[in-house]
């Protein structure tokens, strides 16, 4: 039985000395003569990430009992997609600050960081087909397309009311699950588990992934800034509608609905009446709440998709670390 009480915390120390490794092979994918991408890559490894997705990697593949010395290299090309997509996303966000230091674009300009972007994304593929396994290529280059194809339907969706649960659900799948899910799936190619095993793992990847999102979502309406560094209604002045924002345009009245949409399209975060109106709003209709009941819901569809294994410390990490996905917002 799954222990509520482990805590990720222990899982991070236990798996320290694997994720130090990791990250030294992320900067060894940033090796290159254009000095400038080396120094990007430095800049980005010191400003630290929790490498959630490599350690998501890391554990399905103990989960089998493997350990596979590809864990190591394969965890970081996972990682180094996930760099790529946010040094891109932090561009197209016009965001100044990640994890509380300058984005590198800032830094270096716009330019020169789209194309490391680009550099990244092709050097992590690159690494990935000297291990000379299809299954893991299939599972890399859909995850890269996804991700891109995520990317754009968000943008296609800014400042408007419009967005339905459908659509929410398709982005964060893309933008977020798809990784995650790619790094499962990859893990349990290394344990050399069955196809039904991998296709669990997959799973279970892409539905924590998305309560990953989703609390991220619910938190940017619910934080204390100085706790977690987040500007109150960051999502809203980018113009996302995220599921808070949805689930309100669904039951609110028509004139608060108006209101709302009128937020949503002035995209004026800022402006405190907006963000009292919408907090009033949330409160009212118990807005989020009912968002973290949703995600709970998936996360625990999530766990049921690891059934199949037999219990295990490998099991019982990867439980843990799904539980984490909403525990940051309570």
């Amino acid at each position: 039985m799954h222990n509520p009480q482990t805590d990720v915390k222990d899982i991070f120390t236990s798996h320290a000395e694997d994720l130090k490794l990791v990250e030294e092979e992320l900067l060894m994918l940033f090796q290159s003569q254009a000095f400038l991408i080396p120094e990007i890559g430095r800049h980005i490894v010191r400003s630290g990430g929790k490498r959630l997705r490599p350690l998501f990697l890391l554990l399905s593949a103990e989960l089998k009992g493997s350990t596979s010395p590809s864990r190591i290299p394969m965890a970081a090309i996972i990682e180094a997609i996930h760099t790529a997509s946010l040094l891109h996303d932090d561009v197209v966000d016009g965001a100044d600050l990640r994890r509380g230091n300058p984005t590198a674009h800032t830094v270096w300009g716009n330019q020169v960081v789209i194309l490391v972007g680009d550099f990244l994304y092709s050097r992590a593929l690159k690494q990935a087909v000297d291990f000379r396994s299809q299954e893991i290529m299939e599972a890399l280059a859909g995850a890269t397309t996804r991700m891109t194809e995520g990317e754009i339907l968000q943008l296609g969706r800014i400042g408007d009311p419009e967005t339905s649960m459908e659509e929410y659900y398709q982005i964060i799948g893309a933008k977020t699950g798809s990784l995650i899910s790619a790094a499962c799936r990859i893990g349990a190619i290394l344990g050399e588990a069955s196809p039904e095993e991998t296709e669990a793992l997959g799973r279970f990847g892409m539905k924590t992934g998305m309560v990953f999102q989703m609390a991220d979502d619910i938190l940017d309406y619910m934080a204390d800034q100085d706790e977690l560094g987040k500007q109150l209604g960051k999502d809203l002045g980018e113009g996302k509608i995220t599921m808070p924002l949805i689930r309100l345009l669904n039951i609110c009245s028509e004139d608060e609905k108006e209101a709302v949409s009128t937020i949503i399209t002035e995209r004026k975060p800022s402006n405190g009446n907006a963000l009292s109106l919408l907090g009033n709003l949330f409160e009212r209709y118990n807005i989020l709440e009912e968002s973290l009941v949703q995600a709970k819901t998936l996360l625990d569809e999530a766990k049921s998709e690891l059934a199949i294994f037999p219990d295990s410390e490998g099991k019982e990490a990867l439980l843990c670390l799904a539980d984490y996905s909403l525990q940051r917002s309570r």
